[in-house]
């Protein structure tokens, strides 16, 4: 039986993966997308979002727009990474797909609300929106089975020395959806590292011989090309979609129960995602977080996705 799961989004290169990923793989059933302001400004993410839907011929699953910016202070989009409008290097199509009437937070209020078995939601942006629903709609925080989310790391930064982009972003929001009660799983840089989009990555997709499938090479060509420019990584990172394999095949990753707090006021540590792996502050543990990934079989997902959508879409 597949599960039920929205993705919360700010596409973003590998978020175009992770719903690729989400749309093309057999155990899952993606109900929505929904769009946040992160990687750029929420015009481009939620077009983004509609143009990798296009491409890939996900025609069934609506998509909606979410928050223009974090709970406090000002959007900083990593432009730097994404390029100028979220989705560096190929030459975007003009979506097909109409954009949903409702906005992200009622989008998600209303498929947690129409179903009848408990929903997955798997946010790879800022947790603005998530931070929203459970503010708005306490009483559907039992109708979600659990949150997996790409942010965070139990170590290194990558917009600060402590500070992932996601969870810098807007840490305020990170901190309520930690508190909230939701089953929560983060997907950090510790993890997604190990994700690296080698040549010989590129030129296994490239193999599969699609439309999609060269798209999909010219976003990682794109997206490696930033990587080494600015953090000196020639082989960049496909963070998002290892929330969507550990749902798929949750073999694909290890992880450990333990104690996550944001810090949300540090002059130096805004954003950073204190993870308690030894348990030196004796304090209950609230996450679960992943630790290490087979490498070979998340690649090997994401080419029977790309495969799969590659057929529906040529």
């Amino acid at each position: 039986m597949s599960i039920p799961i929205i993705i919360d989004c700010d596409p973003g290169h590998d978020d175009v993966f992770a719903i690729w990923l989400a749309a093309g793989n057999p155990n899952i059933d993606l109900r929505a997308i929904t769009t946040v302001a992160g990687n750029g400004r929420i015009e481009h993410t939620t077009h983004n979002a509609l143009v990798a839907c296009t491409v890939a011929g996900i025609r069934d699953v609506p998509v909606a727009r979410g928050a223009s910016g974090p709970l406090k202070g000002e959007l900083r989009p990593a432009e730097w990474i994404h390029g100028a409008n979220a989705l560096g290097g190929p030459v975007l199509p003009a979506p097909t797909i109409e954009l949903d009437d409702r906005d992200a937070v009622t989008l998600i209020a209303d498929v947690l609300t129409a179903s009848e078995e408990p929903v997955v939601l798997v946010p790879t942006g800022p947790l603005t929106n998530i931070a929203h629903l459970v503010q708005r709609h306490p009483e559907l925080v039992s109708k979600i089975e659990g949150l997996i989310w790409m942010g965070g790391s139990t170590g290194r930064g990558n917009v600060s020395p402590y500070a992932e982009f996601n969870a810098w972003a807007d840490p305020e929001a990170a901190d309520i959806v930690l508190r909230s009660g939701v089953d929560f799983t983060m997907v950090g840089l510790n993890i997604s590292h190990q994700a690296l989009i080698t040549r010989e990555v590129r030129a296994r997709i490239a193999a599969l011989d699609s439309p999609l499938a060269a798209f999909g090479v010219e976003l990682l060509e794109y997206f490696c090309s930033t990587y080494e420019q600015f953090e000196g990584m020639p082989d960049g990172p496909l963070h998002d979609p290892i929330t969507v394999a550990m749902l798929a095949e949750p073999s694909v990753a290890t992880s450990v129960r333990t104690r996550i707090d944001v810090e949300c006021e540090g002059t130096q540590t805004r954003g950073a995602t204190c993870v308690d792996l030894l348990n030196f502050l004796q304090r209950p543990a609230n996450a679960t977080v992943a630790l290490d990934l087979d490498v070979e079989r998340f690649w090997s997902l994401i080419e029977d996705a790309v495969t799969a959508l590659g057929r529906v879409s040529a």
